[in-house]
């Protein structure tokens, strides 16, 4: 019998932090491998090549981007059905999912190889760099399909409390991802290329442990009954996972947007401005995992229409974000410039410095806005809980125009640095709308 975990009962601040945990080890791995992979292309293929892979990082996550949000959208409601102990209708759910998921990847594979040189040519890639950032790219969207079934696979245990199968996964591709890169980049000298199929590798490791585990839970069972479209079961569950999308798509356009600019300035630059995005998925590791966390607790309650647990375990979840998010920014603080110069590498000194610098600045400027970032998690996966996927989404279109509004700015005045401002002006644009939006549907249901 494999385990679940049922969120309707029993300590809110227990329960998510025994769900969240794992899923924090696991993104903790995830962003190890990012790291290490950026690192190893830094110092074994050079400041260019980190400049190339830094130039489309936005392009990369844009993808990434669409397939989380519609596999977390699908996840929404199986993991109501596991709230509400329908087991008919979860399996239903689950079935109906794979199919859109799959329809998704095919469109989106498309998609990404035949619009790349448009989508390059908005992002300003410089011209030495175009033709890594373009390898690069196009072996990493190859790869479109398996992110999607990690994703979908990894939402629908979620979605039922496993949060340990995520884990392993996401260690097994870590470890496979790192032996890879030193394989495919030091021994094999095969540069960013190597770089990229290393990753697409690992992202296939982890594919194979979510979906045995899938098969092997009975609650997640698949008939066949379940896989022959049906119309309005695919309807809301598109209404549930484009709106989550289009809000990532929304957020993937205002990053190359800053992309663009941050490109226009030179390499020393974009290589420093890309080791702190790459730090930057470290920052947000513990608050991905407790809006994880929040999407499930929140989904099985509303489900088991017990309304006052959700606003319990909301206030133990902010606790919990705000302290852990003041204690990443300390040691971001401390330790943030010598962990940036790990992924710089220059026969140049005074480059290195200089990268180091842009940097270090730009990741001081995110650490000491964390504590935003972190509630906007919790207050958008919350939302998404509760079944409301438009109020998310239009956070989305906020954060862009926050991020163009700075965008705008820098590129009248030139200065370089006022590009760090774009992130932290995004969150707290949306941070106010959607705080603002939680508390009157928390009214809204209590009433």
């Amino acid at each position: 019998m494999s385990k679940t975990l049922t969120m309707t009962q029993g300590n809110p601040l227990r329960l998510l932090v025994v769900f969240s945990l794992p899923l924090m080890f696991g993104n903790v791995f995830q962003q190890l491998y990012a790291v290490v992979d950026t690192a190893i292309v830094g110092r074994g293929v050079g400041i260019d090549a980190l400049a190339a892979l830094g130039s489309v990082d936005w392009l990369n996550w844009m993808m990434l981007g669409i397939a989380t949000g519609f596999t977390q959208g699908f996840s929404v409601r199986v993991a109501q059905k596991f709230g509400e102990n329908n087991q008919k209708d979860l399996q239903l759910y689950m079935g109906q999912s794979a199919l859109a998921a799959v329809v998704l990847a095919a469109l989106c594979l498309l998609l990404g190889q035949l619009a790349l040189p448009v989508f390059l040519h908005f992002l300003r890639v410089p011209e030495a760099l175009y033709s890594m950032a373009i390898l690069y790219t196009r072996i990493l969207f190859g790869a479109i399909p398996v992110v999607f079934l990690y994703n979908y696979a990894s939402a629908m245990l979620r979605a039922v409390g496993n949060s340990k199968t995520p884990l392993l996964a996401m260690v097994v591709a870590s470890v496979t991802n790192i032996a890879l890169d030193i394989i495919a980049v030091f021994g094999l000298g095969w540069g960013i290329a190597g770089a990229a199929a290393a990753t697409v590798c690992a992202q296939g490791v982890s594919v194979v442990i979510c979906v045995v585990k899938i098969y092997r839970t009975p609650q997640l069972r698949f008939y066949k009954q379940n896989l022959h479209p049906q119309w309005d079961i695919l309807k809301d569950l598109f209404k549930l996972g484009f709106p989550a999308a289009i809000k990532n798509l929304m957020i993937a356009i205002g990053g190359m947007a800053v992309m663009a600019v941050v490109n226009a300035f030179d390499t020393t630059f974009i290589a420093g401005f890309t080791a702190s995005n790459k730090l930057y998925g470290l920052l947000e590791i513990a608050a991905l995992s407790y809006g994880h966390a929040i999407i499930t607790y929140v989904g099985q309650n509303y489900g088991a229409m017990r309304f006052d647990r959700i606003r319990s375990g909301m206030k133990s979840a902010t606790v919990l974000a705000l302290a852990t998010s003041l204690v990443i920014a300390a040691l971001m603080f401390l330790f943030g410039r010598p962990i940036t110069m790990l992924f710089i590498s220059t026969e140049n000194p005074a480059e290195a410095l200089m990268a180091g610098n842009v940097a270090y600045t730009y990741l001081c400027v995110m650490a000491g806005c964390l504590p935003v970032l972190y509630m906007l998690y919790l207050l958008l996966s919350a939302l998404q809980g509760l079944g409301d996927m438009i109020r998310p989404m239009v956070s989305g279109f906020l954060e862009l125009a926050m991020r163009l509004s700075v965008v705008v700015a820098v590129a009248v005045t030139g200065y370089a640095n006022g590009i760090f401002g774009a992130e932290v002006a995004a969150w707290i644009g949306a941070t106010i709308y959607l705080g603002f939006h939680y508390r009157k549907f928390i009214k809204k249901i209590q009433a």
